[in-house]
């Protein structure tokens, strides 16, 4: 069992960190805090116009997870272990790609005046995987509006999310190579990821399976 009490599971569209934190909350029988993406009314707009939607789209969820992150602050995390599917710090990753100049300094506006304070993850685990998996991984699992994801955006989404866990030093992480396992139907693969993740106690780590376990 790790003494980790608050862990999250990150990670670009379509490379399973829902499904790892489905698995792990009941691993460690912990509380599970997830997006609600089909909540969102915007969302299947944006899909089929991005420019036109991508503002009301974004504040949603910004709305959404900033009330979701004080619930958490509202509960005692140090009596259970929670996993969540997502930072709120990726929020404005998301702002960034979407959004142009004007509507960003907006939404950096609401943003500010809503004071958020997140809990500091215990660990994070970042999933990652190339965009031609993430295609497959999102055509596999066939929600309709999500056919309509091109790989340009799932290029600049990767990107994005490089580039903020390159810098990411606020609690410890666990990078993870999503393209080389299977831990949502592999149980052998999820067990030697569940052992890692119970491991680590801080630091940056790279989990990057090449040995027999993927035979």
């Amino acid at each position: 069992m790790t003494e980790s009490r608050y862990i999250v599971i990150e990670g670009p569209i379509g490379v399973g960190k829902t499904s790892l934190a489905r698995r792990l909350a009941e691993s460690l029988d912990s509380e599970l805090l997830l997006e609600q993406a089909e909540a969102n009314p915007f969302l299947e707009r944006f899909y089929r116009n991005p420019r036109e939607a991508a503002l009301p789209t974004q504040l949603f969820f910004l709305f959404q997870r900033a009330r979701q992150v004080e619930e958490l602050r509202q509960v005692d995390i140090f009596s259970d272990t929670h996993i969540a599917d997502f930072l709120m710090e990726k929020d404005r990753l998301f702002a960034q790609i979407n959004l142009d100049h004007q509507e960003l300094d907006l939404y950096d506006q609401v943003f500010r005046s809503m004071d958020i304070t997140s809990p500091e993850p215990d660990l994070v685990v970042y999933l990652q995987a190339p965009v031609d998996t993430l295609l497959f991984r999102i055509a596999h699992r066939g929600i309709d509006y999500e056919k309509r994801i091109g790989r340009h955006y799932l290029e600049r989404l990767n990107e994005a999310y490089a580039r903020f866990f390159h810098d990411y030093d606020s609690a410890p992480l666990l990078i993870v190579n999503a393209a080389t396992i299977d831990p949502i139907h592999n149980d052998e693969h999820y067990n030697v990821l569940l052992e890692e993740i119970c491991r680590i106690q801080s630091g940056r780590h790279f989990f990057n399976p090449v040995v027999s376990v993927m035979a």
